[in-house]
């Protein structure tokens, strides 16, 4: 929801407002509890935040709660269904409506605020990398969850229709083949996503600055919080100037730009382009339901010719410190996130590959999830991971706010009503804002 400058009565009115309406609309159809009594018959109610999308739906949350229930007597979970922005949770937070367990919310903002409860090390013991996305050295989200982001998937007909062998291996290879395509009638590109998926069209300039700004300076956005460098810098111009030029160019799908998240993957599904920059959890749709061709990826590809692969790690739970009950809410929240049964959902319903110790993915994972694993692997042992800097959180992360303003400027830059400069220095411009 945008926020106009003016009245701040009337800015926190209208957020409560928004949050009362939003979270009233969406528990309505949220009215099932799943329960499970203590020892004595007694039972705390807590409310955990969700979200749906065409993955992760509300028969994938409700059977993940009941097993998570399961495990820990006296506690009621009664599933809240909304959107994973951060906008969205300072509105519950503001309206007083926050909910005490909450799940793919970056902690940025609210832990500083003291609105989250810290995970101790020895919560995080079985986690592969416990101290992902610290604020101040402590851990506010339960890191099981690992995404590259983006991969970018291809239409192998596509490719063979255009004579291309298979993926570039540099940017200059990059740009022929979308000109190869262009030239049968292909459009190269489907980016977008209209409305309140925004978030969808970011991943071209995701993947631009992650290959040619993070692998030569990969605490870049550590050193922006620092003011060290400024998005107006020319590093950053020219990744930004390469996403207008795709867009220029008409390598593009510029219809996505008014779609929906779902019908964005539709559109790639139904041969509107050739290639979809798009996080990890699409491998789990392609297994899921076969497009009607075969699907490849590859990490987007450097001018060095190293292609990159972008990677976030949290996205987990994260507990309220005022929850009703810190102790039962913490408890509930590792059993939902280490229940082998969930984490196998997880993989097969979403395509997470899974930060826990010891763990391994079912033997039935389908062959879109094992080539989206390898391609992680190996760019890991390669090093050729960076931060996906629009979706980390922790220390250096973008700041509470700006992700929104971010997004919507990316649809501008692609549409061509801002130029890569005036971009960059808008961005510098509300990134300042939101720090202060």
């Amino acid at each position: 929801m945008p926020v106009l400058r003016g009245s701040r009565s009337r800015v926190a009115a209208v957020m409560a407002l928004a949050a009362a309406t939003a979270l009233s609309a969406c528990t309505a159809g949220s009215t099932k509890s799943v329960s499970q009594s203590s020892g004595d018959g007694k039972t705390v109610t807590l409310t955990f935040l969700t979200f749906e999308n065409p993955n992760l739906t509300s028969q994938y949350w409700d059977a993940a709660i009941a097993r998570a229930t399961a495990k820990v007597p006296g506690v009621t979970i009664k599933k809240l269904v909304g959107q994973n922005s951060t906008a969205y949770l300072q509105q519950l937070y503001a309206s007083g409506q926050a909910p005490d367990i909450m799940t793919s919310i970056a902690p940025d903002g609210f832990a500083q605020k003291g609105e989250l409860a810290p995970w101790s090390a020895d919560d995080m013991k079985d986690f592969v990398d416990p101290h992902a996305g610290e604020i101040g050295g402590k851990t506010y989200a339960l890191s099981f969850n690992v995404q590259p982001i983006p991969l970018v998937y291809y239409n192998k007909q596509d490719f063979a229709k255009a004579g291309i062998a298979g993926p570039p291996a540099t940017y200059a290879e990059f740009l022929a083949d979308c000109a190869k395509l262009k030239a049968v009638g292909i459009t190269p590109l489907e980016i977008g996503g209209g409305g309140q998926d925004t978030w969808a069209a970011a991943f071209g300039l995701g993947a631009t600055v992650s290959a040619d700004v993070l692998t030569k300076t990969p605490d870049w956005f550590t050193q922006r919080a620092d003011n060290k460098v400024k998005f107006t810098d020319p590093a950053f111009v020219g990744a930004a100037q390469k996403v207008a030029d795709l867009a220029a160019k008409g390598y593009i799908d510029k219809a996505g730009l008014s779609r929906s998240y779902a019908d964005v993957e539709q559109a790639f599904r139904g041969n509107k382009a050739a290639m979809y920059p798009m996080g990890s959890w699409f491998s789990a749709s392609v297994d899921k339901t076969k497009p009607s061709f075969d699907v490849g990826l590859f990490g987007w590809p450097s001018d060095a010719g190293k292609n990159i692969v972008p990677v976030v790690t949290g996205g987990g739970l994260m507990v309220n410190s005022h929850a009703k009950d810190v102790d039962l809410a913490k408890k509930w929240a590792l059993a939902f996130a280490e229940d082998k049964t969930n984490l196998d959902s997880s993989v097969k319903t979403d395509g997470t590959i899974i930060g826990i110790k010891g763990y391994t993915p079912p033997a039935d994972v389908g062959p879109m999830y094992k080539q989206t694993l390898d391609t992680y692997q190996k760019a890991q042992a390669a090093g050729q991971t960076v931060p996906a800097w629009m979706n980390t959180s922790g220390d250096g992360s973008l700041p509470p706010g700006f992700s929104d303003k971010l997004n919507a400027a990316i649809v501008d830059l692609i549409t061509g009503r801002k130029s890569p400069k005036d971009f960059a220095a808008y961005l510098d411009q509300q990134y300042t804002a939101a720090t202060r």
